[in-house]
């Protein structure tokens, strides 16, 4: 089930809102002008799929997304848990990555196809921390000030819509806020 936690961004131990309620979510994101939906899951996709066999699971849903939102490069990857040392390497690389608080010229959006992650909005004072999980489309509109946690042993399928041919281009603004705030391993112990 999505979560959604909100903090004053000055008080990371004390939730002003917690909540699993779907409407509830959307309302309080909707807000933050950021698009949040929940798609039926397709079963049978495989452990390691490839981008085109998930965007042909979710072809039609993918396809409203293009239209309506003008979309010109679509994608999916996923990340399966592995022991290798070198995955281990490079998955906690890229975690580093997205862990630091940045923007994006273009909205940011994703859909959980499976696993979870946790994108944290920073806006007007406040951390949102939103708990995606299988079946979640989460739309960050361009600069937004985020970060994204898929925690130490990240387990996720997720569809990438984008607006230009570059794909993912952070705009890192070197502050190190993330630090402060429970992470996706910690906010899914705590459920």
């Amino acid at each position: 089930m999505t979560l959604l936690t909100v903090w004053a961004d000055d008080d990371p131990d004390n939730a002003l809102v917690r909540t699993e309620d779907g409407e509830e979510i959307a309302a309080e994101l909707k807000r933050l002008g950021v698009r949040f939906e929940r798609w039926p899951v397709v079963g049978g996709l495989p452990a390691e799929p490839t981008s085109e066999e998930v965007l042909a699971a979710y072809a039609a849903r993918v396809q409203r997304v293009v239209d309506t939102e003008g979309y010109i490069l679509v994608d999916a990857l996923h990340l399966t848990p592995s022991d290798d040392p070198v995955w281990v390497r490079k998955a906690a690389e890229a975690r580093q990555k997205f862990l630091a608080e940045h923007t994006h010229d273009d909205d940011e959006d994703r859909f959980f196809a499976r696993g979870a992650g946790v994108f944290y909005l920073h806006v007007d004072g406040k951390v949102h921390a939103v708990l995606c999980e299988a079946g979640d489309l989460l739309s960050v509109p361009a600069n937004t000030t985020h970060w994204f946690d898929m925690g130490t042993r990240p387990d996720y399928v997720a569809i990438r819509f984008f607006h230009d041919e570059d794909g993912w281009v952070g705009n890192f603004t070197g502050n190190r806020l993330a630090d402060t705030f429970p992470d996706f391993d910690t906010l899914v112990a705590t459920r």
